[in-house]
């Protein structure tokens, strides 16, 4: 029976684990504290550790993981850029994730953000609880007849993608390895990076954080955008410069912006930080001070679904003994 120590725990996470299927073939060690080089410690005695976005496994934490016996980091997300795959395959660490498990769930909230943001229907439930019914500054547009822009088409991308077109917005995607059949079945135009930029009403991004696509959206690419367009990212925080964006906002290039990931999200989302009355991150607490911006804290993934999937495959996976599942094995 493999030992588990489990980072970073809330309490959803511990109710979907313990009720997945072969849950009880592990016995687990729940720490809501995230895992780094400074409490690697923590890990002695243990088979695996289980991880998510925030946790911190540069080659610092492996080592120390390593020498304590820990031969699996089992992600229990898709994203793995904070996990150093080399250290990782030097040090003898099998590295898995969960590289899907509801696109639905991520591509719902992603037009659930556009479509409060546009219509104002977060201002609207504030205003109507104080007994205020007027309609003035709420005034959004229809999605119908819009060009939405896609970058990044894996399966989250098309689902966002379908969704859009469901709506009857023309669609546009970018992606360096295009699905052409998927494409033509759901009337979905590729094109070019800057086409998407300067025609999209809406552009959303779907794409993994790495070198490449960092600050893909920059002071120059931002400006390449369509004036008033909207921006939505439920993918990774770091792919906008967020300097950048706010300069964009201040200008008035940008005509709302929704974002379900921050570039330094660490230590802010999944925390409750009400009692303080202020954040210590300037840059986030400028961007929640626009009336067009609108940020949920990285909750895309929670749905029912998404939660029993990234559960069952990572229970799956702690239990693999090398046989992984199609897909999930990093190293």
């Amino acid at each position: 029976m493999p030992t588990v120590s489990f980072y970073d725990t809330k309490p959803y996470d511990r109710d979907y684990m313990l009720a997945a299927a072969g849950a009880e073939q592990i016995t687990w060690r729940f720490h809501e504290f995230r895992l780094t080089a400074e409490t690697a410690a923590t890990a002695a005695g243990c088979e695996a550790v289980c991880v998510f976005v925030n946790d911190k496994l540069d080659r610092d934490c492996l080592r120390q993981l390593a020498n304590s016996g820990v031969r699996h980091a089992a992600l229990r997300c898709a994203g793995f850029n904070q996990v150093d795959l080399a250290a990782a395959r030097e040090l003898g660490i099998a590295v898995t994730r969960v590289p899907a498990y509801s696109p639905h769930a991520v591509a719902e909230h992603t037009v659930a953000l556009l479509l409060t943001l546009n219509r104002k229907i977060h201002r609207a439930h504030n205003r109507v609880r104080e007994f205020n019914f007027s309609l003035a500054g709420l005034v959004g547009f229809d999605l119908h007849g819009k060009t939405a822009g896609i970058i990044g088409t894996g399966k989250i991308g098309r689902c966002t993608a379908q969704i859009f077109r469901g709506f009857g917005c023309e669609v546009l995607a970018y992606d360096p390895f295009p699905q052409n059949d998927w494409a033509a079945g759901h009337a979905v135009r590729y094109t070019r990076f800057d086409e998407v930029l300067e025609k999209a009403d809406i552009l959303s991004l779907h794409l993994p954080l790495t070198p490449e696509t960092h600050h893909l959206l920059n002071a120059d690419t931002l400006a390449r955008m369509k004036p008033g367009a909207y921006l939505l990212n439920t993918s990774r925080g770091k792919l906008i410069d967020t300097a950048a964006l706010i300069g964009h906002l201040k200008s008035g290039q940008l005509g709302g912006v929704a974002l379900d990931v921050y570039e330094e999200e660490e230590g802010i989302f999944f925390e409750d930080h009400s009692e303080h009355g202020l954040l210590e991150d300037d840059e986030l607490s400028r961007l929640l001070s626009f009336p067009n911006v609108l940020v949920t804290s990285h909750q895309a993934f929670l749905t029912h679904e998404a939660l029993s999937e990234i559960a069952r495959v990572t229970v799956s996976n702690l239990l693999s003994q090398g046989g992984w599942l199609e897909g999930t094995l990093l190293t």
